[in-house]
């Protein structure tokens, strides 16, 4: 079998008007290459799934996922599925435009990047329901995951497939691949690409979506700073809110040999509500802390990446280390 330099990830859900065109222009950008594909249906119920089904494409790869999954595990589906050393993903709605992935692959394959993220300079969307508030949100990513790119939803990425598999997109973080990627080490850049204006079909995207955005960021803010060291967030939290406790009580037991009644004062409910949370902040560092160090070693996993080993006369090799468990079982 040829191998396959890359594969073409695109996640759909009832894009049935958008498929045909689509795979023409990933044909026509990619002409010469060696690619593949990887069209993953999550749940439609439009007729997608019977039209990818009858089309005659040797580089076509139907994934059918059972019912919607989402967007996140739809992508992790079409990596799982990928056996290019490369990986683009991009949406079927052909707003993403395949033309710009031959440059971005270069950027990996011949500059050293990880990760090249595209960002739709004239983006073709409504300002209030997209533009405003994937403004807003870029602005917050930016600034709060130290990750600093200008867009961080444009689907439009190329990765090595080794990063791509390393990410874990769980849940809806797909759009935090570029903060995944970052807890894994990747060198990432970002490029302008061209952004088209949807023709078929409707947006799955709306306001409805800042709040599910938010408590993912929450969530990519622990694992960035505080993954390997949990008791550092709820030990230090929970020390001064226990101190905090600590000298309400003290202040109300100084009252209280002075012979003033401090019984039913709002301030000592305070204060042995302080004591108790943080006794309990404390203690839920620990056993995180526990489960943090279970994680690792019950998979023989390492808290750490080594991009690559080098010796005299050697050649560059990943470290088996940096394998996942299932490539670590086929090294054997």
């Amino acid at each position: 079998m040829c191998p396959v330099e890359l594969s073409v990830i695109v996640t759909i859900l009832n894009e049935v008007d958008n498929i045909r065109p689509l795979i023409k222009r990933i044909h026509a950008a990619l002409e010469g290459m060696t690619y593949e594909i990887v069209y993953v249906d999550d749940g439609s119920t439009d007729g997608s799934v019977a039209l990818l089904k009858s089309l005659d494409d040797p580089r076509l790869v139907v994934v059918e996922l059972r019912k919607n999954y989402g967007q996140s595990l739809a992508l992790m589906a079409g990596i799982d599925m990928a056996r290019g050393t490369y990986i683009a993903t991009m949406d079927g709605d052909l707003q993403n435009d395949p033309a710009d992935i031959p440059a971005m692959l270069e950027l990996v394959r011949d500059k050293d990047w990880d990760l090249v993220v595209g960002e739709r300079i004239n983006r073709q969307d409504g300002a209030l329901l997209r533009k405003v508030p994937s403004k807003i949100a870029n602005w917050i990513i930016r600034n709060l995951s130290g990750v600093h790119l200008r867009d961080y939803g444009c689907a439009l990425k190329v990765f090595r497939a080794q990063i791509a598999r390393d990410l874990g997109i769980y849940g809806e973080l797909h759009r935090f691949i570029s903060v995944l990627a970052s807890l894994e080490g990747a060198r990432i850049t970002q490029i302008p690409v061209r952004h088209h204006a949807r023709q078929h079909g409707q947006s799955k995207y709306g306001l409805g979506r800042t709040f599910r955005v938010v408590s993912d960021l929450i969530l990519m803010l622990f694992l960035k700073k505080y993954l390997q060291r949990p008791m550092h967030l709820f030990g230090q939290v929970g020390l001064a809110i226990f101190a905090g406790g600590a000298l309400i009580n003290l202040y109300l037991l100084i009252l209280k040999i002075a012979g003033q009644d401090i019984w039913g004062k709002p301030l000592l409910i305070l204060g042995a509500l302080l004591v108790l949370t943080g006794v309990q902040l404390v203690t839920v560092g620990i056993i995180v802390e526990v489960l943090m160090r279970t994680y690792y070693e019950s998979q023989q996993k390492r808290p750490y990446k080594i991009r690559e080993v080098r010796r005299a006369g050697d050649v560059a090799e990943v470290h088996p280390l940096n394998l996942s468990r299932s490539e670590q079982l086929r090294e054997l």
